[in-house]
């Protein structure tokens, strides 16, 4: 009597065997495919970093200043600084800062005392309100720190000026463009060196979320009425680790 041996469709994808032809009767049973993981796992892989940076001119710039007055009593203090608070706010405003763009940042009140030999004496109290100042005409940086500054008179401090891009989004798409080009460059050399050809990618990972770098010019740049600013560029960093397999 004929015996009828019936097969089933086998195929490969990406070197995985992923069906297998059924046994004639009788025959040993054959062995299993291995796992998708356990194949990828026996491929031969190369592992590399790429790092990314991209520049680009900043658009916008966040002035932060704070007003502090020194009093007998804490009522005093207060309004002394809420005057000269509402100076600096109203300077903003002339210059054409919008409302939204200022915060508050910081609001104390404390006492104030003398040291000496024998105790520590009460004289007075210090109240004081920090602010952030977004300007997005970043050619009236310095003429808003010059505004804001002869507005609240000597109680006012400028802690500093940072440039910045409003966007940073599509900077870090360009570094992470960057870093992905330098992984894969690396790849392919090793390749080559290896007597191999790239192969698949495998894995993607970024390895920390980016170095945004804005730039900071510290508030000692405008004292003595140095308002001039040069914004310069910021910058972002971005790094990967990918890994390729080598046919």
């Amino acid at each position: 009597m004929s015996v009828t041996t019936a097969l089933t469709a086998a195929a490969l994808t990406g070197g995985l065997l992923i069906g297998a032809a059924a046994p004639a009767f009788g025959a040993a049973p054959a062995r299993e495919a291995a796992p998708a993981s356990a194949a990828v796992a026996d491929a031969t892989t190369v592992s590399v970093s790429g790092e990314g940076r991209a520049s680009a001119a900043p658009d916008m710039a966040v002035l932060t200043a704070a007003v502090e007055a020194t009093e007998p009593t804490a009522k005093r203090a207060l309004a002394a600084q809420s005057a000269a608070a509402d100076a600096l706010l109203a300077a903003a405003r002339k210059q054409g800062i919008a409302d939204r763009d200022v915060r508050t940042e910081g609001l104390s009140l404390n006492a104030v005392y003398q040291q000496t030999d024998r105790a520590s004496k009460l004289t007075g109290y210090q109240a004081g309100q920090s602010f952030s100042v977004k300007i997005r005409d970043i050619a009236r940086t310095g003429a808003v720190v010059e505004a804001v500054t002869h507005a609240a008179g000597d109680v006012v401090r400028v802690n500093g000026v940072t440039f910045d891009v409003a966007d940073p989004s599509a900077l870090r798409a360009r570094a992470r463009d960057a870093a992905h080009a330098d992984a894969r460059a690396k790849a392919e050399q090793y390749a080559r060196l290896s007597g191999r050809r790239l192969g698949r990618l495998v894995s993607l990972a970024e390895t920390g979320s980016g170095a945004h770098r804005p730039l900071n010019v510290p508030g000692a740049a405008f004292d003595e009425g140095k308002v001039q600013v040069a914004p310069g560029e910021v910058r972002d960093e971005v790094t990967v680790t990918a890994v390729y397999e080598l046919d």
